[in-house]
């Protein structure tokens, strides 16, 4: 049953994305050779502690049974690796690609978004990779605001990466968005089996979801890694991931996780 959300509920989850957005504009800074993931997460974690904003990723529980929760307030997931990845010691090198994910929960309300940045000068298909994940998020946000149902949605999200040579990844999909990180529905970046049934749902007013479609430059299976945590392809080739927490309104949908307007900036408090 979809949780739709009110306007006074969305504009306090648009709190919240300031926060993620703010933070994804601290790790883009460090953006650099030499910088490592350890690094970056502390900096988000100090942020959001800074706010009282609360880490949605940190003690995750880990869905294989008895296995470690994620030990931090990020995901950093570095070429190959897809999602879940875990920041560590390795320094930054110039090529690489990595893929930031995060959220908080501020004043109750969650947020959640991820973006795949360059590190120095990448590869032009690599760079193509990362261009065409970018496209079909913006793809997917453009139709949310002229289709009645995600599955016609969804459509055109594979077709488009499709179209560009890439693979959606298909073992993971993005959510709804509320007071918890988790919530239904599923939304899957591609059509589904569920899709053809009760898994399709309405874009109505109040309907608030992550999207974030996972793109891959070879094959679209994934295998996990022994820390039980991370994703990666399972040709070694680059993945990309972006993503925001959307709401649609009576105007059509909106990046709860961007930047701030010229009003908002005049009373950023995050």
């Amino acid at each position: 049953m979809l949780q739709l959300k009110s306007m006074r509920e969305i504009g306090l989850m648009r709190q919240a994305g300031l926060a993620v957005w703010k933070a994804h504009q601290l790790t883009s800074e460090m953006m650099e050779p030499g910088v490592t993931t350890a690094q970056i997460d502390a900096v988000v974690e100090e942020y959001f502690q800074s706010i009282g904003a609360e880490p949605l990723f940190k003690n995750y529980p880990n869905p294989t049974r008895g296995k470690s929760p994620f030990p931090a307030v990020t995901c950093m997931s570095i070429n190959e690796e897809v999602v879940h990845g875990i920041p560590g010691n390795r320094p930054l090198a110039e090529g690489d690609v990595l893929s930031i994910d995060t959220g908080c929960r501020l004043n109750g309300w969650c947020g959640d978004a991820a973006r795949t940045h360059a590190i120095g000068q990448i590869d032009p298909q690599v760079q193509k990779l990362l261009d065409v994940t970018q496209g079909v998020l913006d793809l997917a946000i453009e139709l949310m605001g002229s289709k009645n149902c995600w599955s016609e949605v969804a459509i055109q999200m594979a077709q488009y990466v499709g179209d560009h040579g890439f693979s959606t990844v298909e073992c993971f999909v993005g959510h709804g968005v509320g007071q918890e990180m988790h919530e239904d529905p599923q939304v899957p970046n591609f059509f589904s089996r569920s899709l053809r049934g009760s898994g399709d749902f309405r874009l109505v007013p109040g309907l608030v979801i992550a999207v974030e479609p996972m793109v891959n430059m070879g094959t679209k299976r994934v295998k996990l890694l022994q820390d039980h945590w991370t994703q990666v392809t399972a040709d070694g080739k680059p993945s990309a991931h972006f993503e925001h927490t959307l709401a649609i309104t009576e105007d059509g949908p909106i990046r709860l996780t961007e930047a701030p307007t010229l009003a908002e900036a005049a009373n950023l408090v995050v």
